[in-house]
């Protein structure tokens, strides 16, 4: 199996900071369906493609242990990293917030680009396929947001986007890690889907729910999130 599509999913990361050479601001409702949409691509990927898939390689147990793990490794990372919303700091917050923001952000992306990297071990290619393009769809909101975010900071445009870059990086990284982790480590793999299916369920709705209805546009953002979904599952069912 190809590493490409967890060098795709991670450079995604970057795609999505592009925008911000262009737009100088981007307004609360455009946030907000945007954070939606992604929560529906990301729910659809778990629920549609990663429970079932790690249903069929192992057993409820795995399942339950698996979503288990990847909601307490979340945790873990939203309680020891200091959190700054993307879209509610609407002034500077200072160099060393900026740095701590930057850590936060590379670190929360360990886990997703090591879902990847575990997802698309051995025979599971369309499993694979699905979570790393779940993971890159949602990775170009993120990286837009992330570079609109230092901007708004006062990082100049070009080293906002290699900020973003730098985040897709470390993905990158723990996609390749557990991409050889789990060439020697086959029995992880259906572990490694509900770890995805629960490290995503997680950030759905610790963040990407929370921030879309935070300034009043609750049925936009509904009925965005409600478009993702339908989108992952017949981009789904279009492909295999």
């Amino acid at each position: 199996m190809s590493l490409l599509p967890i060098l795709i999913s991670s450079i995604c990361t970057t795609i999505g900071a592009i925008p911000v050479l262009f737009i100088k601001n981007l307004s609360h409702k455009g946030k907000d369906v945007t954070l939606a949409f992604t929560a529906g691509i990301m729910v659809a990927a778990s629920s549609y493609g990663l429970i079932p898939s790690a249903l069929k390689l192992s057993s409820l147990t795995t399942l339950v242990i698996g979503i288990l793990i990847g909601t307490f490794v979340l945790t873990c990372i939203e309680s020891i990293i200091p959190h700054t919303d993307l879209d509610h700091a609407n002034h500077p917050v200072g160099h060393a917030q900026v740095i701590l923001f930057m850590i936060a952000m590379s670190i929360h992306n360990f886990p997703e680009g090591l879902s990847v990297g575990i997802s698309n071990v051995g025979q599971n290619l369309e499993v694979g396929s699905l979570v790393a393009f779940a993971i890159g769809l949602q990775n170009i909101p993120e990286g837009f947001l992330v570079a609109l975010f230092l901007v708004t900071q006062g990082v100049n445009r070009l080293k906002a986007i290699l900020y973003s870059a730098v985040t897709g990086l470390i993905e990158l990284i723990a996609g390749i890690f557990g991409y050889f982790f789990g060439e020697f480590f086959q029995n992880i793999v259906p572990y490694g889907l509900a770890f995805a299916a629960g490290s995503m369920l997680f950030v759905v709705y610790k963040e990407l729910i929370p921030e879309s209805h935070g300034d009043g546009h609750e049925r936009a953002s509904t009925i965005t999130f409600i478009f993702g979904f339908m989108t992952m599952i017949c981009i789904t069912e279009f492909f295999r």
